[in-house]
């Protein structure tokens, strides 16, 4: 194999699939990255076998083949070298040649075919989004799923069509994320996707309206960016029923600005270190809404002004579940939905309903 390539363009091609390559793995092929030069294009191929990355790119090959290289060793050399052009070249034993201006380097590489080779995909295409779309609403989704594997279906994101709208939710038993968007598609989807792929698959998205074209299969999904695939397993299991956590009713309901409250409440969290609940306390009476925190550090009161409606509450949160939501949303005034002390506040976008939060409250042994 022998090919040359601007170095900055084969830069973003390692950065890309190395996404996959999680270098946990107790396979050595696989903290590898699968390199092919064929047909006037180098493919490069990432994979822990859950998650597969595969990326495209133009170059100027003089002699086809295909290899897998150490992802850390080759992703470092390469990101070091100058910006300029790179000619890589196979050598005897097992080493290839990486040369670029003054600077020649020598690595070993892996046999190919010890690669696990991709998962097959029939790409008809079921489902196209706008790159941004789909971006924002994993980024409005995935804090909120389970770090632990004790109930692994909540390490993922169940991604639903139904009546015409795309809803992305996740949850980890403390709090819930919904983002929900309407659509030109009548297809019905329920399928969970492990948040750790969609994470990976949101850095990846552009920022723009270029389109993701969407694939199933019974255990696997396929985006298709063009010039790069993502390839992840699909969990198995039932997703909880979400809709049957909202709740219907409250008896209070307050109008907030996003920002002064995240500012209050992150303040009040520099104290709030009793054990490991972060506990910040809020009182809403009267349109004014009081924060506290208090522990062996210091005490924060914080106090800003809302517009409320319904009854008078106090009601203690762990202020990281609170911070987390307040950060994701985009609005400048939101609505927070009380039931009781001990029940789930609701938190949603004062303008449209395509977002909903829930949030647990803690409880807290009121002292006489």
């Amino acid at each position: 194999m022998k090919f040359k390539c601007e170095k900055n363009i084969l830069q973003e091609a390692i950065y890309t699939v190395q996404k996959a390559v999680t270098g946990k793995s107790t396979l050595a092929i696989l903290e590898g990255i699968l390199i092919t030069a064929k047909n006037g294009t180098i493919t490069l191929v990432g994979t822990d076998i859950d998650l597969s990355i595969e990326t495209k790119m133009k170059s100027n090959i003089l002699e086809q083949g295909t290899i897998v290289v150490d992802s850390k060793l080759f992703g470092e050399l390469i990101k070091k070298l100058p910006n300029d052009e790179i000619e890589i070249t196979t050598k005897e034993n097992n080493y290839i040649e990486i040369v670029c201006q003054k600077s020649r380097s020598v690595i070993i590489h892996m046999e190919a075919d010890e690669f696990p080779s991709l998962p097959m995909v029939d790409e008809n295409i079921l489902l196209s989004f706008s790159q941004c779309m789909l971006k924002d609403m994993i980024k409005g989704t995935s804090f909120a799923a389970a770090q632990d594997e004790t109930r692994p279906i909540l390490t993922g994101i169940l991604f639903e069509i139904k009546d015409k709208k795309l809803n992305l939710v996740a949850l980890d038993g403390l709090r819930v994320a919904i983002r929900s968007e309407n659509i030109e598609n009548d297809n019905l989807i329920n399928v969970v996707i492990p948040a750790k792929t969609l994470n990976e698959v949101a850095k990846i998205l552009s920022d723009g309206e270029e389109e993701v074209k969407i694939t199933f299969t019974k255990n696997h999904i396929l985006f298709n960016l063009g010039k790069t695939k993502i390839i992840s397993r699909l969990l198995e299991g039932e997703f909880i029923k979400y809709t049957s956590i909202i709740p219907n009713e409250y008896n209070s309901k307050v109008f907030v600005n996003r920002h002064e409250m995240q500012d209050c409440i992150e303040r009040a969290s520099l104290v709030a270190k009793e054990g490991n609940t972060n506990l910040v306390k809020i009182d809403i009476n009267d349109d004014i809404m009081i924060i506290n925190s208090n522990s062996q550090l210091g005490k924060v009161r914080e106090e800003l002004n809302v517009s409320m409606q319904g009854q008078s509450i106090e009601i203690a949160f762990n202020s990281k579940y609170l911070i987390d939501v307040l950060k994701i949303m985009n609005e400048d005034e939101i609505i927070m939905e009380f039931s009781s002390s001990v029940s789930p506040c609701v938190i949603k976008s004062k303008e449209g309903n395509n977002c909903i939060y829930l949030v647990l409250p803690v409880r807290v042994l009121k002292t006489r």
